[in-house]
């Protein structure tokens, strides 16, 4: 049976590490990369006599997400325990939310693939609860033995949960890097995914084409790259339809995923939420958030991604693709419109083309983020005006960007001025002067003036680049070309 005979059904559940600079139910810090267990509080192990006081600020980060995702906020949710036993549980049950979440329903729109196979699709969230992140345990450094390091202990995390919405690897990966540009935009998660600030869980089903009932799932634990997403549910997907087609059946389960192989490997039978016998907390009073606590944090909320790639193609023109490209990061976003702002509104596709180009190609060889850049957006700014009027042509642009990223011109808004000045990159519009170097040129090449002549429209370009090698790339394209072809018309 073809594998177009089958349906795949992907949902997700991502873990989001909240940025505050405490944990949520204790003062302990939330830095990582301390030593073992020096951040793991009375609060955190639940020691006799201690109680969970709620942080605020992670609060105030959840309510963040549900404005942007465009969710209900509750007006009133509740802490749970959720109960298992597991070596870096030190309190033998986790503080989560279950039947009242903070956050319930909404949206996020995602672009998958590119060019003219590229579509635009809504993914439904089914709710976005507060909870306490579990310690860690540590295998490599012991020999036959387990450490376990309870630092992670009481971190607070969002857990986002989508519906089944996703029908590919594809879809699903641009679900979540959407998830992850999102949560780094309002600022609620750092997202560094290699310290395990966002992690995503993938419940991973297969169903016969037209089948309505869905299939039974496998969650794959803790992926901690998008590039692992798309091998795990990749190879699930194909292991779940080969069981199937072999005579088998799926049994519901937690997986992991070995990147070393690329395969997955079963961890235990999936809990159903019984098992977990989920009880309110008695030590937390029930969260109530108000209408005004809502509105402020609603107010003071940035433009979200969705309503400037509007703005991007509304107001400056660029194509929803370019839009869209801008708008992957917030700090993307923000060069992208500073850049604007120094060139002014008129050169907006050029800027965009300039970022997305060769400042993204020359970031990406560096391994730099767009923060990072040796060229500002006021540097990048001149540089774009003067090839917009015709100071410079775009390949010497290009000479003058490389200058820019090494620090030459200096580093105001006038570096790109102080670089064309310094080396002589002034483009040629001096008619009479262009015109001498194309009477030189075609005197030297008589042979490529009577191929022109006889139709062979390749010797026209050798005989233009015999121009601008005259004039060390200077003279000014258009005018060559124009000029060049009036002479050889004549």
């Amino acid at each position: 049976m073809s594998r177009t005979d089958w349906e795949v059904v992907i949902g997700l559940e991502v873990h989001a590490q909240l940025n505050t600079a405490s944990k949520i139910f204790s003062g302990a810090s939330t830095a990582f990369g301390a030593a073992p267990n020096v951040q793991a509080s009375a609060v955190d192990i639940a020691l006799p006599g201690t109680l969970p006081v709620l942080n605020r600020g992670a609060v105030e980060r959840a309510i963040r997400f549900g404005v942007a995702i465009g969710a209900e906020v509750a007006d009133k949710s509740v802490f749970a325990r959720k109960n298992y036993f597991y070596p870096d549980l030190p309190k033998g049950y986790q503080i989560s939310q279950y039947e009242l979440p903070v956050v319930v329903g909404g949206q996020v729109t995602i672009q998958v693939g590119e060019g003219e196979q590229a579509y635009e699709k809504t993914v439904r969230l089914t709710r976005a609860h507060l909870e306490e992140d579990a310690g860690k345990s540590l295998h490599e450094d012991f020999h036959g033995m387990t450490g376990i390091d309870l630092n992670r202990a009481g971190t607070p995390l969002l857990e986002i949960v989508s519906e089944p919405d996703m029908r590919s690897s594809a879809e699903a990966v641009a679900y979540a890097r959407a998830l992850h540009a999102l949560v780094r935009w309002i600022d609620i998660c750092d997202g560094n995914m290699q310290e395990g600030s966002f992690r995503c869980d993938a419940n991973v089903s297969v169903r016969r084409r037209g089948t309505q009932k869905f299939g039974t799932r496998r969650e794959i634990k803790n992926l901690n790259s998008f590039r692992f997403l798309q091998q795990a549910i990749d190879f699930e997907v194909q292991w779940q339809i080969d069981t199937i087609e072999d005579g088998g059946t799926i049994q519901q389960a937690t997986v992991l995923f070995d990147p070393d192989t690329g395969e997955t490997r079963m961890m235990r039978s999936k809990e159903d939420a019984h098992d977990y016998r989920y009880f309110p907390d008695p030590d937390l009073l029930p969260l109530l958030i108000s209408p005004e606590w809502k509105a402020r944090v609603q107010a003071a909320m940035p433009e979200l991604p969705e309503a400037l790639r509007a703005r991007f193609v509304g107001e400056l023109g660029l194509s929803a693709y370019d839009a869209a490209t801008l708008t992957a990061s917030k700090e993307l976003a923000d060069f992208y419109q500073a850049t604007v702002a120094a060139a002014g509104a008129a050169l907006a596709k050029p800027c965009a083309n300039w970022v997305m180009g060769d400042l993204a190609a020359r970031l990406n060889k560096a391994e730099l983020d767009i923060a990072a850049s040796p060229v500002s957006p006021a540097q990048l700014a001149g540089l774009v005006a003067r090839i917009a009027d015709n100071t410079i042509s775009n390949a010497i642009g290009k000479k003058v960007f490389e200058a820019l990223w090494n620090g030459d011109g200096g580093s105001d808004a006038n570096a790109a001025d102080a670089i064309i000045e310094r080396q002589g990159l002034k483009q040629v519009t001096d008619s009479g002067a262009i015109e001498a170097m194309i009477d030189a040129v075609l005197a030297a090449n008589q042979k490529s003036v009577d191929e022109f002549r006889a139709g062979k429209d390749k010797a026209f370009n050798a005989l233009v680049g015999q121009v601008m090698k005259a004039s060390k790339g200077k003279a000014s394209p258009a005018q060559v070309n124009e000029l060049l072809r009036r002479k050889l018309d004549a």
